[in-house]
């Protein structure tokens, strides 16, 4: 009973930050089909948030490296969540003993921690390059996709 408990509330967390997380980014760098705007230096043919605040060039050039660096280490935390996933369902399929299931669902927890860190951290580092009018404009998206309620599961993508 304790471990179907357990399984619980680590999935409710797992989605809870995921979905959110996972939500903003979605939203705002890889569903923006339904922008009229130029394609992302990074991912060609591709929509993306950076021309839908109408960055110049010379900011474009300073929001690559940024994106670049956060993305890549966002599918680095992203790979090691499946990996502890993995061997959560393998801990629990083999009823192992609880303290070795707690102690994997800090682990995931840390790493929820640190992807949340990196969107927060990417978020401010944005900001530097922004202008008002910009970054009021972010700010505006990211409500609007809160206020929809946009799930990268509700487009069947599997979570990318």
């Amino acid at each position: 009973m304790k471990s179907k408990w357990l399984t619980g509330v680590l999935i409710l967390s797992l989605a809870i930050n995921a979905g959110v997380l996972v939500s903003m980014e979605y939203h705002y760098y890889i569903s923006a089909s339904d922008r009229s705007s130029a394609p992302c230096p990074l991912s060609p043919g591709d929509s993306h948030l950076y021309q839908s605040l109408g960055l110049s060039d010379a900011q474009l050039s300073k929001m690559e490296p940024l994106a670049q660096k956060f993305h890549g280490r966002l599918a680095e935390l992203w790979a090691l969540m499946e990996e502890k996933k993995e061997t959560l369902i393998a801990l629990l399929q083999k009823d192992s003993d609880p303290a070795s299931i707690e102690n994997l669902r800090k682990e995931m927890a840390g790493i929820q921690d640190e992807i949340q860190r990196e969107v927060i951290t990417h978020i401010i580092e944005m900001k530097k390059i922004l202008d008002a009018k910009q970054q009021q404009r972010l700010f505006d998206l990211m409500k609007q996709s809160r206020a929809i309620g946009q799930s990268p599961w509700s487009q069947n993508n599997g979570g990318k």
